[in-house]
């Protein structure tokens, strides 16, 4: 039986990966959580680790056969903008950690989500090797995204000289349950839908213009992604983009989520607030060649899905 670790199992994308895995069975699924409590789900086992600390990390990886490095330190369009510095030490260190470490252990397969902030502004759907290193990168993602290069480097590097399969997601923004919800930490889906479904006043307000556009993919694709890779990747290292392939104006994904909330509201725009111009797709037929995946759960749908996992879930949980 094959033992899959998942850092961050108390967060986002992580949880959503740690419940699919236990849930399907055959493996030996462990959790890493820090400053989160662990919760209950029938298979898993929990380890609290810090692992900007090598013991930690070292602990962690110590008996891993497949790696998932979901554990971040997140954050929202106003601390992107207004403290852009603020996550990248946590970042660059527990990461280059885990990399290390996985290498020395001889972990067979690492996956590492790495994101689209390093690329340009683009009207048409962008490749993996789309991404220019002469070209500015957006101001407020500077830090954040030549972090990120660099880690997708890394992952390269190990792959090359060790035994680790090492599989690099360049995903869009992802949304669905367990989303952060908080208007101060949140992306813009989950931050939208807070503010949808709490609206006392007959008006929700857009930081920005809402001309900006982005990607959107829906949580269990990205599950579906990393299943794929995990069986079909077929060299060492796999760089791979994760989207839908279409960018949403923020405008229009405000009003998508007005109307499946039920809800009369108008719209309103704070151009004074932060926000970050950028408009991006994500070209993904790399991932539908080599790993035959494809994004299935269209975005109306799948903003449905997520206002009903809101309406059973969050208002319980305060």
């Amino acid at each position: 039986m094959k033992t899959i670790v998942v850092c961050g199992a108390t967060g986002f994308i992580g949880r959503n990966l740690l419940e699919h895995f236990a849930r399907i069975g055959g493996s030996r699924v462990v959790g890493v959580h820090h400053e989160r409590a662990p919760f209950q789900f029938a298979g898993v086992e929990w380890l609290k680790a810090d692992l900007t600390q090598l013991a930690d990390a070292k602990r962690v990886v110590r008996g891993a056969d497949v790696l998932i490095q979901a554990a971040a330190t997140t954050s929202g369009a106003a601390d992107i903008v207004q403290r852009p510095h603020i996550h990248i030490t946590d970042n660059a260190v527990m990461n280059s950690l885990i990399l290390r470490e996985a290498f020395e252990a001889g972990v067979a397969h690492l996956v590492f989500f790495s994101c689209s902030i390093m690329l340009q502004s683009s009207a048409a759907p962008l490749t993996e090797e789309d991404f220019d290193a002469n070209a500015a990168m957006q101001p407020q993602y500077f830090g954040a995204g030549w972090t990120k290069v660099y880690l997708e480097k890394m992952c390269e590097l190990y792959a090359r000289i060790g035994k680790t399969r090492h599989t690099v997601i360049r995903h869009s923004n992802v949304y669905g349950p367990h989303d952060k919800f908080d208007l101060q930490r949140s992306h813009v889906l989950g931050a939208t839908v807070t503010k949808v479904m709490t609206a006392s006043k007959p008006a929700v307000t857009v930081w920005g213009s809402g001309e900006e556009a982005r990607d959107l993919i829906y949580v269990d694709d990205l599950v579906d992604f990393v299943a794929r890779a995990l069986e079909r990747q077929p060299g060492a290292f796999g760089l791979y983009n994760c989207g839908s392939g279409v960018a949403t104006p923020v405008r229009e994904l405000v009003a998508k989520v007005i109307e499946k909330s039920g809800k009369r509201l108008t719209i309103e725009y704070d151009r004074g607030r932060p926000s970050i111009p950028t408009s991006l797709a994500l070209d993904c037929r790399k991932a539908e060649r080599e790993l035959g995946w494809h994004c299935k759960v269209p975005l109306d749908e799948g903003i449905a899905r997520t206002i009903a996992w809101w309406k059973a879930n969050v208002p319980a949980t305060g």
